[in-house]
């Protein structure tokens, strides 16, 4: 862990040292890892082979082109979907343990976000922060706002980031986050809450999806002058654009190293339902070094 004064200052830090803000998800699935890092039992049921043999491999490369991250994100649920508990095995969650070792070996000084979207009734949110910041000994961790202010306190800590869920990428998040709240949409007051939070705490920030750019630009000019963080999903599979996004940010007047536009799938395992090239491994570096390109600083 690298030890800061805020998390805002590791966010700029590591944009400049990275030269872009591309933050990389990591959301492993095992169909579309490439053949020689999946097993397969006598029923044809598939499992990991090697996963962390598989991200050792790319983050080696990746260093080995002088390329690195702004962020890393894994999305816990990926992970511990791999774990039997009760078969008593654990392969997704000593993956994500190795790879969080080796994102901090590989990529040092880089933020390490735990996507989990948790909160709960404060006792209960305080074991969420714990396994976040504590146990898995990340920087940032995703949370829901929709249990109110109580269930996020435990997440607030000096030099720990907490992204709030906000305007998010997926196509039903208009169900609830445009619902009118007084005389605007739900996802505003949500915002206004963000704002207060992070100038009370630092290091609160907001999810606000690419698939939404109109949104992302009002949103992210209310938090410029606050210095709020954001966290962008939704570029590459899900239909918004590297390059869109970092002018739309631009435009807003946002200070884009508190920016992290994230991809995972298409960073990962671009090919889908293909299967995974005999290239694949220049098939990553390339959809890494095409999105990086689009959302370098200068």
């Amino acid at each position: 862990m690298t030890d800061i004064r805020t998390y805002s200052l590791l966010l700029q830090e590591s944009a400049e040292e990275a030269g872009s803000v591309l933050c990389l998800g990591l959301d492993p699935i095992i169909e579309h890892l490439p053949r020689e890092f999946i097993e397969e039992d006598a029923a044809g049921h598939l499992s990991c082979g090697s996963l962390e043999e598989f991200y050792f491999i790319f983050f080696e490369a990746l260093v080995k082109r002088g390329l690195r991250p702004a962020a890393c994100k894994p999305n816990i649920g990926y992970f511990h979907a791999l774990d039997r508990p009760r078969e008593n095995r654990f392969p997704g969650t000593r993956a994500l343990a190795a790879v969080l070792d080796m994102a901090e070996d590989f990529f040092p000084g880089t933020p390490l976000i735990l996507d989990s979207k948790r909160a709960d009734i404060q006792r209960s949110s305080m074991n969420y922060a714990w396994e976040a910041f504590d146990s898995w000994q990340c920087d940032a961790v995703t949370v829901s706002p929709y249990m109110g202010s109580d269930s996020l306190q435990p997440f607030f800590r000096e030099g720990k980031g907490v992204y709030v869920l906000n305007r998010t990428s997926n196509p039903g998040s208009r169900d609830l986050q445009d619902l009118a709240c007084a005389d605007y949409p739900l996802y505003r007051r949500v915002a206004d809450l963000i704002v207060k939070w992070n100038d009370a705490y630092s290091g609160v920030g907001a999810v606000v999806g690419a698939t939404f750019p109109r949104e992302l630009g009002e949103l992210a000019a209310g938090f410029a002058p606050h210095g709020v963080p954001l966290l962008i999903p939704g570029v590459g599979s899900q239909g918004g654009s590297g390059t869109d996004t970092l002018h739309v940010l631009r435009e807003s007047g946002y200070d884009l190293r508190l920016a992290r536009i994230n991809s995972s799938s298409g960073l990962t395992h671009p090919w889908k339902g293909s299967g995974a090239p005999d290239n694949w491994l220049e098939v990553l570096i390339d959809a890494f070094e095409s999105l990086n390109r689009e959302v370098a600083l200068e």
